[in-house]
C-alpha cells in the first residue's frame, strides 16, 4: 500500500470529530483572516467559535486570503518526507487562489514525489467530505490513479446550499447585486444560495423561516441513494430551524441520523451568522452488469 498524504487548507471542515487525530495522514494549511487591521491563521490563532464570535461583533466581513506559494512548498516538502505520494485538495478555484498557488508549488517541487492538485469545487463541509474520501481511499487503493479517480468521482456527488439571513455580507462579497440587495430587505426575503461547478450563487428566495425550512428538506429529498447528509449552522448549540430540518427530515429518511454542527469561519465570512446549509454526499451508482437484465 501507497503512503499518499493529503494537503488541503483550511477553508476545509470535517464532518467527524477528531477527524485530524484519526487522519494523521491528513495535513490543513491555515488560510489567513483579517478583522480590522489584525491578521490570524484560521484555526490556530483563531479558533471557530472565537472566530465567528469576532464576525458577529464586526460591520463588515473578514478579508480571507488563500495560503500562498511558500506556504504550500513548506507543507508539500513536510508532507514528502517518506510519503510516496501528495493529493493537495484544495477549495474551488473560482472563489479561492488555494488551488492556483497550491498547483504553483507543486511544478516548484516536481521531482521531490508525485503531487495531484485538485480543485474540490466546493468548500467547507463538503471540500471536508472529500477530504475524508481521498483519506479513506489512500488506506485502501494501491495506486496513486485510483485514489484520484475516487476522489474525482466523488466531486460530482457533492450538493451543497444555504439559507442566509444576512444580506450585508452578501453584498459585500458581491453574491448579490445592490438593487437585489435592496429589493430583498424591503420584502423581507431570504436568499437561497447554492455552490453549483465552484461558484456560490443565489438560486431562489423565500418570505419565511418555514419556507426556508421547506426547501431545505426538499433539497435532500430530491435525492434517491444518500450517503451522507449533514446540517450546518452558526452555533454550537442546535438552532431552531437546524431541529425543524432534522425532525422533518426523521420521516424521509428512517433509521437515518442527520447531525448538525458549524459551519466553518470561511463560510461564515462569506454569507455572516444566521445562515443554515445542507451539504448532500450522493451514494456512488453501481452500472448493473448484463447479467442483471
Amino acid at each position: 500500500m501507497m503512503n499518499v498524504q493529503i494537503v488541503t487548507d483550511s477553508c476545509v471542515h470535517f464532518t467527524t470529530p477528531h477527524f485530524l487525530q484519526q487522519y494523521p495522514s491528513v495535513m490543513v494549511v491555515p488560510n489567513r483572516l483579517t478583522f480590522a487591521g489584525k491578521t490570524y491563521r484560521d484555526g490556530i490563532d483563531l479558533p471557530l467559535e472565537e472566530a465567528l464570535r469576532q464576525i458577529g461583533s464586526q460591520p463588515y466581513a473578514p478579508v480571507i486570503a488563500s495560503p500562498t506559494e511558500a506556504d504550500f512548498v513548506e507543507a508539500f516538502t513536510r508532507a514528502s518526507q517518506g510519503a510516496d505520494a501528495i493529493i493537495s485538495i484544495h477549495a474551488s478555484r473560482e472563489m479561492f487562489k488555494s488551488y492556483q498557488n497550491g498547483l504553483a508549488a507543486a511544478r516548484q517541487l516536481s521531482g521531490h514525489c508525485p503531487i495531484v492538485v485538485i480543485d474540490s469545487q466546493t468548500l467547507c463541509a463538503a471540500q471536508g467530505i472529500l477530504v475524508r474520501v481521498a483519506a479513506t481511499a489512500a488506506e485502501t487503493e494501491k495506486n496513486l490513479d485510483d485514489v484520484v479517480r475516487i476522489v474525482r468521482g466523488a466531486i460530482e456527488r457533492v450538493y451543497t446550499i444555504y439559507s442566509v439571513e444576512n444580506i450585508p455580507y452578501l453584498l459585500q462579497n458581491k453574491l448579490m447585486t445592490p438593487s437585489r440587495g435592496v429589493l430583498s430587505t424591503i420584502l423581507g426575503i431570504k436568499p437561497f444560495l447554492s455552490v453549483e461547478h465552484g461558484y456560490l450563487t443565489v438560486m431562489e428566495k423565500v418570505r419565511t423561516r418555514a419556507q426556508a425550512v421547506d426547501r431545505l428538506v426538499e433539497f435532500v429529498v430530491e435525492f434517491a441513494d444518500v450517503d451522507e447528509v449533514v446540517i450546518l449552522q452558526h452555533k454550537s448549540h442546535i438552532t431552531e430551524q437546524t431541529r425543524m430540518v432534522q425532525d422533518r427530515l426523521a420521516v424521509d429518511f428512517a433509521g437515518q441520523f442527520v447531525p448538525f454542527m458549524m459551519y466553518s469561519t470561511t463560510m461564515a465570512a462569506l454569507v455572516g451568522l444566521d445562515a443554515t446549509g445542507v451539504v448532500v454526499f450522493e451514494k456512488e451508482f453501481e452500472a448493473m452488469d448484463d447479467d442483471d437484465f
